[in-house]
C-alpha cells in the first residue's frame, strides 16, 4: 500500500528519496495500474514532476531529452520531427501527454517504441544515484535496468542526417495498437551501397534488440528489396519472439522480413 507520495523540486532530491527505497515515477501510465490493483511493491512514491526533468534541448544536431519530458512534448518538437510517425502511433494523445520518455525505457515489450528508436540512435542515458551521476548507452540500460537507487535524468542523442532514418510499425490498428513488428533504423548510404546501419526491433522480443545479424548483411550492399528480404530473414536470428494478445510468436516471426523491407521502402 503506498502511504506517501514525494514532490520533490530537484534531481538531488529525487536521489534521497530514491536512495530511502521510493518508487520514481514519470507520467504514471505504467505505475498508476499497478497502485491501484494493489500490485504495488513499494510503499513510497516519488514524482519526477516537479523535479526540472522534462527540458528538451537541441543544439548543435545533439538533442538532450529530459527524462520527464511527456511523449507529446517530443512529438511537437520542430527539431525531433523524424520521431512524430513513431510518437504518434503509440496509445492515444491522452496518454501521450502523461507518458515520459524515460519511463519508455522500461515498460515491457510490445510496447516502448520510443525505446527502439532511442536504441537505433545509439542514444545514452544520462543517470543519476547514490552513487553520483553517470552516463550510459541506453542498449546498456534496456539490456540490463539500472542500479537500486538510480533513476534516469536525461537522454542524448545525435541528429540522424537527412535520409539515413527509417521507421515503420505493424499493429493490429492504424493507430494507438501495441506492437506486433517494430523496426528503427539509421543507415547511411553511398555509390548506392549500405556503408554502415543500425537496426534495433520492438516487439519480437521482451525488450528491444539490434537486429545485427541483418546488419552485418546489409554491409556494402544495395537496399533492394531481394537484399532487404535476405536481411530480414537473418534479423530472425536476434529475436526471441512471443504470444501475446497482439500476435503470436510464429506470426511474428513469419512477418519480420516484410516489415523490414517495408521500414526501407517507406510503407
Amino acid at each position: 500500500m503506498i502511504q506517501a507520495v514525494h514532490l520533490p523540486e530537484s534531481a538531488e532530491a529525487v536521489a534521497v528519496h530514491s536512495a530511502r527505497g521510493g518508487w520514481i515515477m514519470g507520467g504514471g501510465t505504467v505505475v498508476m495500474p499497478l497502485v491501484n490493483s494493489g500490485a504495488a511493491t513499494r510503499s513510497e512514491l516519488v514524482s519526477l514532476r516537479r523535479a526540472g526533468l522534462a527540458g528538451i534541448e537541441v543544439r548543435d544536431g545533439v538533442a538532450r531529452i529530459g527524462a520527464a519530458a511527456p511523449l507529446s512534448s517530443v512529438e511537437e518538437h520542430p527539431e525531433l520531427a523524424f520521431l512524430r510517425p513513431a510518437l504518434r502511433t503509440i496509445a492515444s494523445p491522452t496518454i501521450r501527454n502523461l507518458a515520459t520518455v524515460g519511463g519508455n525505457l522500461f515498460v515491457e515489450q510490445p510496447y516502448g517504441d520510443l525505446a527502439v528508436c532511442l536504441l537505433a540512435l545509439d542514444a545514452t542515458c544520462e543517470i543519476a544515484g547514490p552513487a553520483g551521476r553517470r552516463d550510459v548507452p541506453v542498449a546498456e540500460v534496456l539490456a540490463s535496468g539500472i542500479a537500486e537507487g538510480e533513476f534516469v535524468t536525461a537522454v542524448v542523442t545525435a541528429l540522424p542526417e537527412p535520409g539515413t532514418w527509417y521507421y515503420h510499425k505493424a499493429m493490429r490498428r492504424k493507430l494507438n495498437s501495441a506492437s506486433i513488428v517494430t523496426v528503427a533504423s539509421v543507415t547511411r548510404t553511398a555509390d548506392g551501397v549500405v556503408t554502415s546501419t543500425r537496426i534495433a526491433l520492438g516487439g519480437v522480443a521482451p525488450r528491444p534488440v539490434r537486429a545485427v545479424s541483418a546488419e552485418r548483411l546489409l554491409r556494402d550492399r544495395p537496399l533492394s528489396p531481394e537484399v532487404l528480404t535476405e536481411a530480414g530473414e537473418a534479423a530472425r536470428a536476434d529475436t526471441a519472439p512471443f504470444d501475446d494478445a497482439y500476435a503470436s510468436a510464429w506470426y511474428r516471426a513469419r512477418v519480420l522480413p516484410v516489415h523490414l523491407r517495408r521500414a526501407f521502402a517507406g510503407r
